[in-house]
């Protein structure tokens, strides 16, 4: 292996580029997660970043995907089911894990270089995937259509992750799955130095390299079923689902 940096990037997901449908407020989420209302998840400075890297996403994250990433998807695909939404779609490399076991595959980005590569690799499996264009922070669904809403590598690189949590969050059913994967801060200390560095370099770009999206579910009205980490917890995998209600006597 060649001491050349091969970098991470994340998929990226940003400025709302239609209006949001209408849907019942709070779907009996707790603290009414909201209704698609959100910032968007990322400025347009950032989304014309990922623009620009689509046409070789695959190829500069060919080594992590193959090391750190797959599996993360592997893991994710296999818990999916029913109407699926893929949050951050990006290129589509979760579509081949999740094709034969989601009875009905969307997925949302806001890079359109990213979703016309989706597009392609939809074709070359053969599924039939609607693909939208559209933002992480609002997106453009009433609240509770989907059974499963997967989001993996993207809640990195969004302004507010927590804000996108609770679109994930409003947009499932109440007995659905939210499915997350991410790089995250990582437990050895060498590490987080070094993704410190990383952090202050690529933030220009929107990306952070120090999240933890299970420390924030209960913000977004989440509550984690499963969780499991690689070696030194560089990629993070969660299930979770809305939290319920407590009822009052």
């Amino acid at each position: 292996m060649s001491g050349r940096r091969r970098r991470v990037p994340c998929v990226g997901v940003a400025d709302l580029t239609r209006p949001p449908l209408d849907g019942a407020a709070g779907a009996g989420l707790p603290g009414d997660v909201g209704t698609g209302e959100s910032e968007v998840a990322m400025s347009g400075q950032h989304v014309a970043y990922w623009d620009a890297q689509a046409a070789s996403y695959d190829r500069v994250t060919a080594w992590a995907e193959r090391r750190l990433l797959a599996d993360a998807r592997a893991w994710v695909g296999a818990r999916a089911h029913g109407r699926t939404l893929d949050v951050g779609v990006g290129t589509g490399a979760n579509l081949p894990h999740l094709v034969g076991h989601a009875d009905s595959l969307v997925g949302v980005d806001q890079s359109a270089a990213m979703l016309d590569l989706a597009r392609r690799r939809a074709r070359s499996l053969g599924a039939d995937v609607e693909l939208v264009q559209g933002d992480a922070a609002a997106l453009p669904w009433p609240d509770a259509s989907f059974d499963t809403v997967v989001c993996t590598f993207s809640l990195c690189c969004v302004d507010d992750e927590v804000a996108v949590l609770r679109e994930l969050a409003r947009v499932v059913r109440p007995d659905g799955a939210v499915l997350l994967a991410d790089h995250v801060e990582s437990s050895a200390g060498v590490i987080r130095a070094g993704q410190r560095v990383l952090e202050a370099v690529e933030r220009r770009h929107g990306e952070r390299f120090r999240r933890r999206p299970l420390v924030r579910l209960s913000e977004a009205g989440l509550a984690a079923l499963e969780h499991e980490a690689s070696r030194y917890r560089l990629v993070e995998r969660v299930a979770a689902r809305r939290e319920r209600r407590k009822r009052r006597d």
